[in-house]
C-alpha cells in the first residue's frame, strides 16, 4: 500500500466498511438511529449524595471548571456540551497548563487525536520540529502515524549526537 502503517490501516478499514452487505449497512443505520433516540445519561459520575439529606442525589460535572473556563476563553462559540466532553478527556492527561501548550502548538482542544499523539510520546514542542521538508504537525495532519514521527525524531536526535 502506501508504506505508512497508519494510512494503510485507515485504507483497510475504509475498504472493509465498503465491503459490507446492504443488510449489514441497514442494521448499522437502524442501530445508530435507535441509539441516537435513547436518553443520554449525564456524563461523569452518575450521582453524589447532596448535603440536603440522605435521600437526595445531585449530578456531578465530569469536567473541572478550570478546564472549562480555559476552553471557553479560547473557543467562545463552541457549545458548552462539546467543551464539557473535550475538557473531560483533557483533564485525564494533565493540567490546564499542559493542555494550553498543546493548543499553542496548533492542536485544538476539541481534537482528540492529541491524546493519541501524547500517548505515542510526542510533546507540544515536538510539533514544530522539522522532519524533512515538513514539520511534525504537518506530517500528522497529512495522516502520518504518531509512532512514525516519534521514531523519526529519535533518529534525528541520535544522528545529531
Amino acid at each position: 500500500m502506501t508504506g505508512d502503517p497508519g494510512v494503510d490501516a485507515l485504507i483497510r478499514q475504509w475498504a472493509a466498511e465498503r465491503e459490507r452487505s446492504a443488510e449489514e449497512r441497514e442494521v448499522d443505520r437502524i442501530a445508530s438511529a435507535w441509539l441516537a433516540d435513547a436518553p443520554q445519561p449525564a456524563p461523569g459520575i452518575p450521582g453524589q449524595r447532596s448535603r440536603t439529606g440522605a435521600d437526595s442525589w445531585a449530578n456531578v460535572d465530569s469536567a473541572d471548571p478550570g478546564y472549562l473556563a480555559a476552553m471557553r476563553s479560547r473557543l467562545p462559540e463552541v457549545p458548552v456540551e462539546l467543551l464539557n466532553a473535550a475538557a473531560g478527556w483533557w483533564q485525564m492527561i494533565g493540567d490546564v497548563a499542559e493542555a494550553e501548550r498543546w493548543w499553542d502548538a496548533g492542536i485544538s482542544p476539541l481534537d482528540q487525536r492529541a491524546l493519541d499523539y501524547r500517548a505515542a510520546g510526542l510533546t507540544p514542542a515536538d510539533l514544530s520540529k522539522r522532519l524533512g521538508p515538513l514539520t511534525v504537525l504537518e506530517h500528522l495532519r497529512r495522516g502520518s502515524a504518531p509512532a512514525w514521527c516519534v521514531a523519526r525524531l529519535a533518529r534525528q536526535r541520535r544522528d545529531a549526537s
